[in-house]
C-alpha cells in the first residue's frame, strides 16, 4: 500500500494572518485508500521549519471536510483548522468518503461498514507518517469520528483528541434518545439492537423506527455496535485531551468524563457554552439548533486555545 501512495495535488495557495501575523499556504490534497480516494485539504505554515500536524477527522453522516452536510452548513471544522494553521500547526480535514461514491455506487454505500471508515483513516495517517514533514501527528475525531479516531490512533498517532465523542456504545445512546423522545419504542429498540449486536439482520418492526433500522443501515449498525469507545481509548497509550461544550445537545458531559475515567493518560476540558459544533451558545434550544446552518459563525477561541496549549506541550 505505501508504495502505491501517490500524492494529486491541485493547488491553490492562499495567505491568512492571525494576531501573531503567522502564514499559512491552503492545498487541495487527495489519499488513496484501499476503498476510495479521500480528499481534503492541508494547512501549513510557510515557516521553515517542521509543525505538529492535527488530523481532523469528521462526524457521522455525509459530513465533508468543513463539517457541513446536506442539512447543515456550519464551517466548523474549516474555522477550527484555520485558527489552528494560524497558531503554526498544520491541519488536515477530509470529505466522508461516501460523498465520493456517485448514485450508481449504491451497493457499495450500502456495502460500508464501520471498519472502512477506521482504515480509512489509517491510510490517511500512514501517508502523513510517510511524509516525514511533521514534528509530531495528532488525530482530532469529532463525534462519531472520535471512536474512529481512537481506534486509528493507536501505535500511529502521537496525540489523540476527542472532540464532543460519545463514551458509550451506539446501541447504548439509541435507546437512551429513543427512550426520551418516543418512550413507547424503547422497549422494541432494546430488542432489536440486541439482535444486531448478535450480528443478525431484523426484518420486522415498527415502521416508526424505519429510519433507524431500515435494511441498507443495520450492516453498518452491526459493524459500529461492536465497538465500545471506552474499551477502544483505554488501549491508547499517547496522551489525550478529551474536549466537550456544556452546551452540547447531542453528547453528553457523562460521554467525556466517561472517556476521561477510562483514559489513565487524559485531561477533560469541558468548555462552558459551546455546543456540539464548537460554536457558543448564550440562549436556548432555539440559538443552538440556528447555529448548525449559520456559516459565519465562528467556533470559540478557547476551543482552539486548548487545543493549540495540548498539541505544543507534547514531548
Amino acid at each position: 500500500m505505501k508504495s502505491k501512495i501517490c500524492l494529486f495535488l491541485i493547488i491553490f495557495i492562499s495567505t491568512f494572518t492571525n494576531a501573531q501575523e503567522i502564514k499559512f499556504s491552503e492545498v487541495e490534497l487527495d489519499i488513496p485508500t484501499n476503498s476510495i480516494t479521500i480528499n481534503g485539504t492541508l494547512l501549513t505554515s510557510t515557516l521553515q521549519e517542521k509543525t505538529p500536524l492535527v488530523i481532523l477527522i469528521p462526524g457521522s453522516g455525509p459530513t465533508d471536510r468543513n463539517g457541513n452536510s446536506a442539512m447543515a452548513k456550519n464551517n466548523s471544522l474549516k474555522f477550527l483548522a484555520e485558527v489552528l494553521a494560524g497558531e503554526n500547526i498544520a491541519t488536515y480535514r477530509f470529505d466522508k468518503s461516501v460523498l465520493s461514491y456517485s448514485k450508481d455506487d449504491k451497493k457499495k454505500i450500502d456495502s460500508l461498514t464501520f471498519e472502512v471508515f477506521i482504515e480509512e483513516a489509517q491510510s490517511v495517517v500512514d501517508f502523513f507518517i510517510n511524509s516525514y514533514n511533521y514534528s509530531k501527528i495528532i488525530i482530532a475525531g469529532h463525534s462519531q469520528g472520535s471512536l474512529v479516531g481512537m481506534i486509528a490512533a493507536k501505535n500511529k498517532a502521537d496525540g489523540f483528541i476527542s472532540l464532543e465523542g460519545a463514551g458509550r456504545s451506539i446501541d447504548e445512546i439509541l435507546i437512551e434518545q429513543i427512550g426520551l423522545q418516543a418512550p413507547f419504542l424503547k422497549d422494541e429498540t432494546k430488542s432489536i439492537l440486541a439482535e444486531l449486536k448478535q450480528g443478525n439482520t431484523v426484518d420486522e418492526f415498527n415502521p416508526m423506527l424505519i429510519s433507524l433500522f431500515n435494511k441498507q443501515v443495520q450492516p453498518f449498525l452491526i459493524s459500529w455496535i461492536k465497538y465500545n469507545p471506552q474499551f477502544e481509548i483505554s488501549k491508547l497509550k499517547v496522551p489525550i485531551l478529551i474536549i466537550n461544550g456544556s452546551k452540547d445537545i447531542q453528547t453528553k458531559n457523562l460521554d467525556a468524563e466517561l472517556l476521561h475515567n477510562t483514559a489513565i493518560n487524559s485531561q477533560l476540558e469541558i468548555i462552558e457554552n459551546m455546543n456540539h459544533i464548537f460554536k457558543e451558545i448564550k440562549g436556548d434550544l432555539t440559538e443552538n439548533m440556528q447555529s448548525y446552518n449559520n456559516p459565519k459563525l465562528p467556533v470559540m477561541k478557547e476551543l482552539a486555545n486548548r487545543i493549540t496549549n495540548f498539541v505544543k506541550d507534547l514531548k
